[in-house]
């Protein structure tokens, strides 16, 4: 045996020793990432009814908000349709305040001048009513002098 043979059979035993060495903790290793499989297919099967059920809650979800969407857009809809219709009744109103001082000033000055009018002629007829009295009685009484005149 020469020097290399002998280098080589301790080189053997070295690598022997070092797997052997190496070999436990691999198979304890092994042990544990037996367990963590275990942990984590139990883990799985624990919440896959869960996940499952989270799946079909969010897919509730999203259904739920697509209707609102939905729902906020028709209300959308229905406020412009307001929102005209206010705009309408605005002008009506405008129109109608607008209408209401015509009307208000075209009748209110006939009206006054009319009313006016009628005052006057009340009055003038009032005072020739006086004056026609006023005639009448004088005449009575001018007739009344003649008459107690001719007697005396």
């Amino acid at each position: 045996m020469n020097g290399g043979e002998i280098a080589a059979l301790i080189a053997a035993g070295a690598f022997a020793m070092l797997v052997l060495v190496l070999a436990v903790p691999i198979l304890r290793l092994r042990r544990t990432v037996d367990a963590a499989t275990r942990a984590i297919n139990d883990l799985t099967d624990r919440t896959g009814p869960i996940l499952t059920k989270a799946e079909t809650t969010m897919d509730n979800v999203n259904i739920a908000l697509g209707q609102v969407q939905t729902s906020l857009d028709g209300v959308n809809v229905q406020l412009r349709k307001v929102d005209t219709i206010t705009g309408h009744a605005e002008a009506v109103t405008a129109n109608v305040a607008n209408l209401a001082t015509v009307v208000t000033s075209v009748a209110a000055s006939p009206l006054v001048k009319v009313a006016a009018f009628g005052y006057g002629v009340r009055r003038a007829a009032a005072r020739r009513s006086r004056v026609d009295d006023d005639r009448q009685a004088r005449e009575l009484v001018r007739q009344e002098r003649k008459r107690r005149r001719r007697r005396d």
